[in-house]
């Protein structure tokens, strides 16, 4: 909550911007090139709906452990004269023979590892010139071949070879849901109704608090509803694909199941760029930053990098919030991955199993998401009170894993586990996805909102390949595929108390300020700078 003091600064920096708002030019958002329609806003949700993970991130995963486990050996048995069963499962990985999940989270944090570096190098191009949109289009033909080269890779003698195809599925699909996410504060600055808002504020029509929480509003609106969308999409896609292991009779042997794997994930890639081709067409290019002088585009990543921290600091709401995201995405990212192996090997690896349990949860997702919003929007809580509530089931979720570590009843040691798991984490985890990017947008400020975003995403990329690394540690040292939680746990309770002592009030406090002492020495000059004003943050 804000303080007293805080709330009097807020309502005094208001009225200092109003005589601002009303000596600036009113031409400056009626004659703007740059309104978001109808058309570009649906393609912007219809394509999450083939960025859905469903390849690089469910799909490709299942592929790659199930090929590790029928190329595995039970290590109780002279190498590779037992196959592997109920007991422990390695194989030799990067010079040290391992258990089967431990390579799966060394090779997740290996991935995620190489996705921090490459977006410090290219993430800042999202911000500088018209080029992020030709950045999405890349990654997501890169993506879909991965998917496709997936078909080639269905024997568990090929499991080497199911290693670059893991991490590139992984990196391509997390790259072009960074750039994709880019448009976001653009999309929603620009929609007819934010506009529209801004010119009442600057005829005195209206008062910049209201405005803010349209804009606020507007926000999770967007975020939540392309989520809502992109989880019915997907639902129908998963439908389609049970037809398709029907089809194939998946079920007949484990040679077959095997190569469902590989036509799901070339299936999945095919969707994936049909529905691509509107927002790759409708997407304006709205222009961005200018790159600073002397400064190459090669190294402008890592100097954006650098002055966006540097920046971050000034800034101490949005200081407090990274670090809760950097925190609670290593918990959520390494959860998720961690139980994601525990559920392929309670279900001995089916596709039909997995694709079922997808269905279940995505259709959680979309009513948890959507419930989430409706809630929110009837209630007019805030972005920060919802990710709290959302952020404690996080919490839950590491519970439940941890109790596994001392009694077979439960923690993910029984298939009606992994059912209840998707309810679960559908319902009441998922929101985190939408709520967690809206808050970035809720702490920093919208002039360099891009160069936030950028931050918050390498941050979180990085925090990513911190967990599997730990987790595959410690599964190597306990011999126990639930001890994880443990640390998950504790980062996660840690996590929170950032979260806590976030003043989104005084955050905007913070921001107003900043973009007043930051556009006095002209750091952050962009092309369409004339058409913005610290009313829109």
């Amino acid at each position: 909550m804000a303080s007293q003091d805080s709330e009097e600064k807020h309502s005094e920096s208001i009225a200092n911007a109003l005589p601002a708002l009303k000596d600036s030019s009113d031409s400056a958002i009626s004659e703007s090139e740059w309104t978001t329609t109808r058309v570009e806003l649906w393609s912007f949700y219809v394509f999450y709906i083939g960025n859905n993970g469903l390849s690089g991130f469910n799909f490709g995963p299942s592929q790659f452990q199930n090929l590790l486990f029928l190329a595995g050996y039970d290590p109780s048995q002279p190498p590779f004269t037992s196959a592997c069963g109920d007991g422990d499962c390695v194989l030799p990985y990067l010079g040290k023979v391992r258990n089967i999940n431990a390579i799966v989270l060394l090779t997740n944090g290996i991935s995620f590892a190489i996705q921090a570096a490459l977006l410090l190098l290219i993430g800042a191009w999202a911000d500088y010139g018209r080029w992020r949109p030709n950045i999405t289009i890349f990654f997501t033909i890169l993506a879909v071949a991965v998917s496709f080269a997936w078909l080639g890779v269905d024997d568990p003698s090929q499991w080497r070879a199911g290693i670059p195809l893991y991490i590139l599925g992984l990196i391509t699909y997390q790259c072009t849901l960074t750039f994709w996410t880019a448009a976001f504060p653009g999309l929603v600055r620009d929609l007819p109704e934010v506009k529209e808002s801004l010119t009442q504020v600057k005829h005195g029509k209206k008062g910049l608090e209201a405005h803010t929480k349209l804009i606020s509003l507007s926000r999770n609106r967007v975020s939540n509803i392309s989520f809502t969308i992109q989880s019915l999409g997907e639902v129908l896609i998963l439908v389609v694909m049970v037809g398709i292991l029907k089809g194939i009779n998946s079920d007949s042997s484990t040679e077959a199941n095997t190569k469902a794997f590989s036509v799901l994930i070339a299936f999945s890639g095919g969707v994936w760029l049909l529905v691509a081709f509107p927002w790759f067409f409708f997407e304006k290019r709205r222009p961005g930053l200018q790159l600073p002088p002397g400064t190459t585009i090669l190294a402008v990543g890592f100097k954006q990098a650098y002055v966006a921290f540097r920046e971050c600091l000034k800034l101490k709401q949005t200081f407090l919030y990274l670090i809760f995201y950097f925190l609670m995405g290593d918990v959520l990212n390494t959860t998720v991955t961690v139980v994601g192996t525990l559920q392929n090997s309670l279900v001995s690896y089916s596709t039909l199993q997995l694709t079922l349990l997808l269905i279940v949860g995505i259709v959680a997702q979309a009513i948890g998401i959507y419930t989430f919003w409706l809630v929110q929007k009837r209630f007019g809580i805030s972005t920060k009170t919802m990710l709290t509530f959302n952020a404690c089931w996080i919490i839950v979720l590491t519970i439940w894993g941890l109790i596994g570590v001392h009694t077979d009843k439960f923690g993910f040691k029984h298939v009606w586990e992994v059912w209840a798991y998707q309810v679960f984490y559908g319902v009441l985890v998922c929101p985190w996805y939408a709520y967690s990017q809206t808050m970035i947008s809720e702490v920093s400020p919208l002039p360099q909102m891009f160069l936030f975003f950028a931050l918050f995403s390498v941050v979180g990329k990085t925090s990513a390949f911190i967990g599997p690394f730990v987790s595959s540690a410690i599964i190597e040292d306990s011999s126990n595929n639930n001890m994880p939680f443990s640390f998950l746990l504790a980062l996660g309770a840690f996590s929170m108390i950032f979260l806590w002592f976030v003043d989104v009030p005084r955050s905007r406090i913070e921001c107003e300020e900043f973009i007043q002492a930051e556009s006095e020495r002209k750091a952050f000059e962009t092309k369409a700078s004339a058409r913005e004003t610290p009313t829109d943050v």
